[in-house]
């Protein structure tokens, strides 16, 4: 829809909340990885983040990438940190803590926490220390 040379995006929610479910992680990681690196940060700081809000360890991680889970079984597993709800702000045009449906949400939580990495935000904030 345009309106005054402006494109407005008609948001489907169920759609684009099952889209996410079921793209796999191991398909966005490298991606993560790069935004990173590109901004100096490194492939341990990542996983520190990662670890942080899912709770899983160096093995597991390693496993749900090669096993290519989906967000769905990726965010399923995971143990959530209590302080994610913390996570605030706009992510790929979405407000993180409007976000209705429960992987979408944590997908962006992730999401979020990787752009602070990238940013150059400090570890103790990424982490809400």
């Amino acid at each position: 829809m345009r309106y005054n040379n402006i494109t407005i995006i008609m948001k489907d929610t169920s759609h684009h909340d099952e889209r996410i479910a079921k793209m796999s992680f191991a398909s966005v990681y490298p991606h993560y990885l790069s935004k990173a690196e590109k901004k100096g940060r490194t492939k341990e700081e990542l996983h520190q983040v990662i670890t942080w809000l899912t709770g899983f360890d160096e093995p597991a991680l390693t496993s749900l990438i090669e096993e290519k889970a989906s967000f769905e079984t990726f965010f399923n597993k995971a143990q959530l940190n209590p302080k994610a709800e913390k996570i605030k702000g706009v992510i790929c045009g979405y407000r993180v803590e409007e976000i209705q449906n429960p992987i979408t949400r944590q997908v962006r939580y992730l999401d979020k926490l990787v752009d602070e990495l990238a940013r150059g935000k400090a570890m103790e904030k990424i982490l809400r220390e």
